[in-house]
């Protein structure tokens, strides 16, 4: 692995991907990518006593499934690498005490999904390991009571608001032995904090969109890339609110998105028009992770994309922070997955 500028690095061996999977809850199910999930919770309690336990059985799930998708039996894993949105990341820590594997437990909000596969990436491409796990999960009854306020309050929410995605995406990422076509981890972006001193929980595409306007600039300063080096540049989960706010912001800076495809995965995950309930669109750790592991992975396997920048979003504050009346500090992680199995 070698750093290109100051924050982007460059994986020199190509990690692959073996195998990754995508689980979701119902309301996920009835959207336009339902076809991508690798299974489908039809309630979501997904028969356990509390939502925490619920969310705690999604992670659960994709791990297992990421597994099988890689062809790989679980002795074999050497490092798991997650986290979620609950208080001391509870989901993806008693998701690791089930795998029995050595754990890094890391928090980046929404970015997680991505943080968590550039460090498994680096595990694997410095050769301090041969299979790695990276995932994250969110599940709209205890993130949402976490965040805002419990879904029983049955309280209004502004055109701002987000709706938190219940899902979970695993992937398996080993050594490249140069047969495999992908898709293969090739760079990550490590964003840097910004905030803008917004304050609503209820606007986070706002807060969040600085960021991933940083990370997107960081990168292409540091690669000397453009835009059109990518078929397609996904955010995490600006939704509505956000994404045109970063479409501006990179604009300012003279970045030519006009060059690629540039959509948001809290956009893709639900139909807006039917499903009226989301508002501005989708939200959480299982946003960008069920997105990326399920239909991003399966359109690059398909030969419909080569080239993906994947810059998941997180909104770095606490239940605490908020009642003290702190901002939204927002942060993005970016990683470049491409298909073809020659090293760099």
């Amino acid at each position: 692995m070698k750093q290109l500028g100051s924050q982007t690095w460059e994986y020199t061996t190509r990690p692959v991907i073996l195998g990754s999977a995508a689980v979701v809850g119902p309301e996920e199910g009835e959207g336009p990518l339902t076809s991508d999930f690798d299974y489908i919770y039809d309630s979501l309690k997904m028969d356990e006593k509390t939502w925490e336990k619920a969310e705690r059985a999604l992670f659960e799930k994709a791990s297992k499934l990421a597994l099988m998708n890689a062809a790989l039996d679980q002795e074999k894993l050497e490092f798991f690498v997650g986290g979620d949105l609950m208080n001391q990341i509870i989901s993806s820590s008693f998701a690791a005490r089930t795998l029995g594997v050595p754990y890094l437990g890391v928090f980046g909000a929404c970015s997680t999904s991505m943080e968590s596969l550039a460090i498994a990436s680096m595990i694997i491409d410095s050769g301090g390991g041969k299979y790695a796990l990276a995932g994250t999960s969110s599940h709209n009854c205890t993130v949402e009571k976490q965040f805002r306020y419990p879904t029983e309050y049955g309280s209004q929410k502004p055109p701002t608001a987000q709706y938190t995605v219940t899902g979970s995406g695993c992937a398996v990422i080993g050594r490249n032995d140069g047969t495999s076509e992908g898709p293969h981890v090739v760079m990550a972006t490590m964003g840097r904090i910004m905030d803008l001193g917004l304050k609503d929980p209820f606007n986070m595409g706002a807060a969040m969109a600085p960021a991933a306007a940083d990370t997107i600039t960081a990168h292409f300063r540091d690669t000397a890339l453009s835009p059109g080096h990518y078929d397609l540049i996904v955010t995490g989960d600006l939704a509505t609110v956000g994404l045109p706010i970063a479409k501006d912001l990179l604009a300012k800076e003279g970045i030519p998105m006009e060059q690629t495809t540039f959509n948001d995965c809290g956009l893709m995950i639900y139909d807006l028009d039917k499903q009226k309930y989301v508002i501005a669109g989708g939200s959480g750790c299982g946003c960008s992770a069920t997105v990326t592991y399920g239909h991003i992975l399966n359109r690059m396997k398909k030969g419909e994309l080569k080239r993906v920048l994947v810059v998941a979003t997180g909104a770095l504050l606490s239940p605490l922070s908020y009642q003290q009346g702190e901002s939204i500090p927002c942060v993005a992680h970016a990683v470049a997955l491409e298909m073809g199995g020659d090293r760099a």
